[in-house]
């Protein structure tokens, strides 16, 4: 197979792949990303292809093990080495416990808005929020899946409107 049916036949799989990057990523920009270090490493190792086999198949194994591998480079470069005479690797990820005072601020804000809003639209995306599913809301207020559904984006609409100022758009 010459380079320039090999790149054809790697391109008639793009949508597939992008499907495939964006559900490993869950991230557009990233799934760009992944796709397109998917098609260089293809076009590098074709080599190693043999045309006999499934071209679709290889390719998502080489999405997979280069997310995998990125995705293990990403938290490496995240953890420090204890020096330590046992040498325990620690995770370097800020303090839960320390709090920004404008997050704080913020927080209180939020809540206070949220708790401002008429009940029947605050305890279901309250629920919500909580983790609490859609089935489980509705059988709890006796009332139709539906409109907790429609209460929960409709309160989601009001906050967005209230704290207007925290929408980065």
């Amino acid at each position: 197979m010459s380079t320039l049916e090999f790149n054809n036949h790697i391109l008639n799989h793009r949508q597939a792949l992008e499907y495939f990057a964006y559900s490993l990523t869950s991230d557009r920009e990233d799934a760009k990303d992944l796709m397109q270090d998917t098609y260089m490493k293809a076009v590098t190792y074709r080599d190693k292809f043999r045309e006999a086999t499934n071209l679709k198949a290889w390719l998502y194994t080489i999405m997979k093990n280069t997310f995998i591998n990125n995705y293990r480079r990403q938290v490496k470069s995240k953890t420090i080495i204890d020096q330590s005479e046992d040498l325990y690797y620690l995770n370097n990820t800020p303090d839960q416990n320390q709090q920004h005072p404008a997050g704080v601020y913020n927080t209180k804000e939020i809540l206070s808005t949220v708790n401002s809003l008429q009940d029947e639209y605050k305890v279901p995306f309250k629920m919500h929020s909580e983790g609490f599913k859609y089935k489980e809301i509705a059988d709890e207020l006796g009332l139709p899946i539906g409109t907790v559904k429609s209460r929960i984006f409709l309160a989601r609409q009001k906050l967005m409107d209230l704290l207007s100022d925290y929408n980065p758009n």
